[in-house]
């Protein structure tokens, strides 16, 4: 499990710098102006809709004002609680995210066969480069051959990239 977690991290290490960059614009876009809005609407005890939203709608406009009122001494509390839950949050949504993209076995992303594992024209002894049946550009089974011509062809016509396991 532990291998697995480690390959789900390296695959995607670039995703997890877009992730933190994410987090920063909207701690600043998101968080910052709710915190404010919040803050204010409950400034009479009691929360009150309205303010809020009026609040919100002209912070989120402009949010660098916003975190500049959100480091304000009678706002700073309300940010820092927000943006720690904001952040729980958001990691916890990054955590089910890495798990649920993670390899489901220790084979993934590996090839598990192809025609490059013969050497020295091996799959030639079975196919032939000039006719017969067309595997692909340039590899055909043969009609005229006398024996066990068994194989298996794995890929697709349009890639032109065809594995070809051959058996003797």
């Amino acid at each position: 499990m532990v291998n697995k977690f480690k390959r789900g991290i390296k695959k995607y290490k670039s995703k997890f710098i877009v992730a933190l960059i994410l987090w920063v614009v909207l701690a600043i876009v998101f968080v910052s102006p709710v915190s404010v809005s919040i803050q204010d609407a409950m400034a009479d005890g009691k929360f009150d809709f309205a303010i809020f939203f009026e609040r919100i709608g002209e912070l989120i406009i402009n949010p660098f004002k916003s975190l500049g009122e959100s480091f304000n001494e009678q706002y700073i509390g309300s940010f820092w609680g927000f943006l720690w839950k904001f952040t729980l949050v958001y990691f916890l949504i990054l955590c089910i995210g890495i798990v649920r993209y993670m390899p489901k076995h220790e084979y993934d992303s590996i090839e598990h066969g192809s025609s490059d594992w013969c050497e020295n024209g091996e799959e030639y002894k079975i196919l032939s480069k000039n006719r017969g049946i067309i595997l692909a550009q340039k590899i055909f089974l043969p009609v005229n051959k006398r024996g066990n011509v068994n194989v298996l062809v794995v890929g697709r016509f349009r890639f032109r990239k065809i594995s070809i396991i051959c058996y003797s």
